[in-house]
C-alpha cells in the first residue's frame, strides 16, 4: 500500500456497503365465508361476511401472528378481508390500512354467477380462462393480467414503504396466488396450479434487489374444518380442478 492509498492516522477505515434492507410480506386470504365452494364468483359483490368458520379462522392468525414484529396491517376493501384483519389488528393494536390494488378480480358482469352456469352459456370465454388466462378478460371487468399488475404494483409499493419491516397484507385467493406467480417467475397461465386455502399465510421477502418467495399456503394454524353438510344435489365442479377457475373459490 503507498503513502496516497494509507488512511490518515485516526481515520476511519471506509466500511463495506450494506445489503438493501428486506421487507417481510404476510400474505393472508381471508377467512371462509357461505360463498367459499358455493361455485358462484362472489368479486366485489357487498356484504360477504366471514360465517363462523371463518371468523374461527381469523383468530386463529391473529394467535400465530400475534408475537410477530409486524408494523403495518394492509387490506383489501372487501368485508370479509376487513373482518379477517380484525382480529389481528386488536392483537397488535394497529390500524387497517384499506388498499384497493390488492382487492378482489373484477369480475363485471360475471360477478355472482354460477361457475356451472358459466361454463355452460359462456363457452368461449370459459375457454380461454381455463387454458390461457393471461388472455382472458371478464365482460366488464378486467383482464387478469390486469389484476396481477395493479396487485404486484401494491405490495412493491408497500415493501417501499416499510423497508426492513415485517408487514401483514389480507387479500384474496387469485390475487395472492397471481402475485406468488410473479415473484416465482412463474407466467400467469400457470398461476392456477398454486393453491391458496381461506385463513391460509403465504410468506414473501422483497426489497430492491428481488424477492424470495418463503413459504405459501400455510395453514397449520387453522382450526379443522366442520363436517359437510348432508345434500342429494349433484356436486358442481371441484374450484381448484381443471373444470373451474381457481377464482370460484371466493
Amino acid at each position: 500500500m503507498s503513502e496516497q492509498d494509507r488512511p490518515a492516522e485516526g481515520a476511519t477505515a471506509p466500511q463495506p456497503p450494506q445489503p438493501p434492507p428486506t421487507t417481510t410480506l404476510l400474505l393472508i386470504r381471508h377467512g371462509a365465508n357461505d360463498w367459499v365452494g358455493s361455485h358462484r364468483l362472489a368479486g366485489w359483490t357487498p356484504g360477504v361476511h366471514l360465517n363462523a368458520h371463518g371468523q374461527r379462522q381469523a383468530q386463529a392468525i391473529a394467535d400465530r401472528l400475534a408475537n410477530e414484529k409486524i408494523t403495518a396491517i394492509y387490506s383489501s376493501p372487501l368485508e370479509r378481508t376487513l373482518e379477517t384483519a380484525e382480529p389481528l389488528a386488536r392483537a397488535l393494536n394497529l390500524p387497517i390500512r384499506i388498499r384497493e390494488g390488492i382487492g378482489e378480480v373484477r369480475y363485471g358482469d360475471w360477478t355472482g354467477r354460477s361457475v356451472k352456469e358459466l361454463a355452460e352459456q359462456e363457452a368461449a370465454t370459459w375457454h380461454v380462462i381455463q387454458t390461457a388466462p393471461s388472455r382472458a378478460r371478464f365482460p366488464n371487468g378486467e383482464g387478469l393480467y390486469e389484476m396481477q399488475a395493479r396487485a404486484v404494483q401494491e405490495l412493491d409499493a408497500i415493501a417501499r414503504a416499510h423497508p426492513g419491516e415485517t408487514v401483514a397484507v389480507i387479500s384474496h385467493a387469485d390475487v395472492i396466488r397471481a402475485c406468488v406467480a410473479h415473484y416465482l417467475g412463474m407466467h400467469l397461465d400457470l398461476f392456477q396450479r398454486l393453491v391458496i386455502d381461506p385463513g391460509s399465510l403465504t410468506v414473501l421477502r422483497l426489497s430492491p434487489m428481488g424477492a424470495a418467495v418463503v413459504r405459501v399456503n400455510d395453514v397449520c394454524h387453522l382450526p379443522p374444518e366442520p363436517a359437510p353438510a348432508a345434500t342429494t344435489e349433484t356436486a358442481a365442479p371441484s374450484p381448484e380442478s381443471p373444470d373451474a377457475p381457481s377464482s370460484a373459490a371466493g
